[in-house]
């Protein structure tokens, strides 16, 4: 009996996809053009409806030793979801049920296919608020936490990993089993849990998720500080820190880049004023702490070289500045050869950015660049003209080199996929590769979940 009819006899014949022209999405990602791998020729999609289907899938698969890649919204920029080898694409997308919202417990349990933007809705449906926001709303719960997704909002209150609290996986024997749970504190031995978060799908399928929620804070506000210079509207931000005002966000901006954005979504830039642009978002209980807040970040500012201060009041003004600010990637996207997400220490950013900027004069070119300016994780755009020289490869590690030369990483939010893995060679750390290698043996001894990627 075929592979496919065996898949078919597993989750039935509607559920199993084979023709090319139907599968094309399932072979692609937002990676860009220029460095994103080929798919394999031979790739079967399946779409499972519950764990048990999975279980099944991955037992199969293990048996006839067959590369099973796991599929989630398709929004990741490494690569990690393309099936680069002859196998099988497993798509969450029926697991999209959101189970419930604990209000009493503060959580949220959700199948892994349902998408941010659903999950959102239903958690300010239920008068409740779930701080991070890694960008595109149509990415799966599955994947922002295999991802370990970051987003502009963790400043305040962290990343996805500070949120999950309990997790159902499926491992690559078929055994489903759960981590944690409605759970504040858990220390009954190693935490498996958290191995999972930012393993890349190559440790188990994740196919449920507990998400911790937070009550929705009554007040927000937010602040666009110009700058006429870079370097004066990165140095302001660890005095920001220091002071104790601790914002939801805090990103740097060019003024060119988020005119771009502007123009994308056909709104308007709010600030007309300056080079270089912080964004900064607060939240609190009351009006007054918000403009309390506001008022120490504008005498701050104002005292290091701010040229103006905006204050966006309106649920629709604040929406409007996270709009353009989440959409950037998509709006440069067509003139990007690829794009980078370097993390270094946050006071280091300002030092970084001077490095990127003499790396593209010594290129002859333009790197935009920003990013979540107060995490010290920047995202540099390489253009086409390099990749036109041939000229990406070299300027990237070039990159890559001063942010490890800064104590930084040259992932910070994306991962390395598949397109990062050359590079993890400019990180000598040999023994610690090592052993994650062994971890992913003992979880995956025969290397069937997503073959080439994450580990080098």
């Amino acid at each position: 009996m075929s592979i496919e009819r065996k898949l078919q006899d597993i989750v039935g014949q509607d559920w199993v996809v084979t023709q090319r022209e139907h599968i094309e999405k399932y072979l692609s990602d937002e990676t860009c053009l220029a460095v994103k791998p080929a798919p394999a020729d031979n790739v079967i999609v399946v779409k499972p409806a519950n764990n048990k289907e999975i279980s099944e899938i991955i037992k199969l698969a293990g048996s006839e030793k067959i590369p099973v890649f796991i599929r989630g919204g398709g929004t990741g920029l490494c690569g990690g979801a393309i099936p680069t080898k002859d196998g099988i694409v497993l798509s969450l997308e029926r697991l999209d049920v959101i189970e419930e919202i604990d209000e009493n417990n503060l959580m949220i349990v959700a199948q892994a296919g349902v998408t941010f933007g659903q999950m959102l809705q239903a958690v300010e449906e239920a008068g409740l608020f779930f701080p991070p926001h890694p960008g595109d709303e149509g990415a799966q719960l599955g994947g922002l936490v295999a991802c370990n997704a970051g987003g502009s909002r963790a400043v305040k209150y962290g990343i996805i990993r500070n949120f999950v609290k309990g997790l159902e996986v499926v491992l690559p024997s078929g055994q489903i089993i759960n981590l944690g749970g409605k759970l504040l504190k858990n220390n009954q031995g190693l935490d498996l849990l958290h191995l999972m978060i930012n393993s890349g799908g190559i440790l188990g399928v994740i196919t449920r998720v507990i998400f911790r929620l937070y009550p929705k804070p009554l007040n927000s506000g937010t602040l666009v500080v110009s700058f006429n210079d870079r370097r004066s509207a990165t140095d302001v931000v660890p005095l920001l820190l220091r002071s104790g005002i601790i914002p939801l966000a805090m990103e740097y901006i060019g003024h060119e880049e988020i005119e771009i954005a502007a123009h994308h979504l056909n709104l308007k830039w709010p600030a007309e004023k300056g080079t270089a642009h912080l964004i900064i978002m607060l939240s609190g209980d009351s009006e007054e702490e918000v403009y309390s807040q506001a008022e120490r970040v504008s005498a701050i500012c104002e005292k290091n070289n701010s040229v103006d201060i905006i204050i966006a009041e309106t649920r629709e003004e604040q929406s409007n500045i996270l709009k353009m600010r989440s959409i950037l990637y998509t709006a440069i996207k067509p003139n990007m050869a690829d794009t980078l997400d370097v993390s270094v220490p946050p006071a280091s950013v300002g030092l970084m950015m001077d490095s990127i900027e003499k790396i593209a004069k010594k290129y002859n070119t333009i790197i935009p660049t920003y990013g979540h300016v107060a995490d010290g994780n920047l995202h540099g755009h390489l253009l086409n003209n390099l990749h036109d020289r041939g000229l990406v490869k070299t300027v990237k590690r070039e990159i890559y080199q001063a942010s490890i030369g800064l104590g930084g990483v040259i992932t910070g939010e994306h991962g390395l996929g598949t397109i990062r893995i050359p590079d993890t060679d400019l990180i000598a750390d040999g023994v610690t590769w090592n052993l994650m290698r062994q971890i992913k043996k003992v979880f995956d001894p025969d290397n069937i979940l997503n073959p080439g990627t994450t580990i080098p």
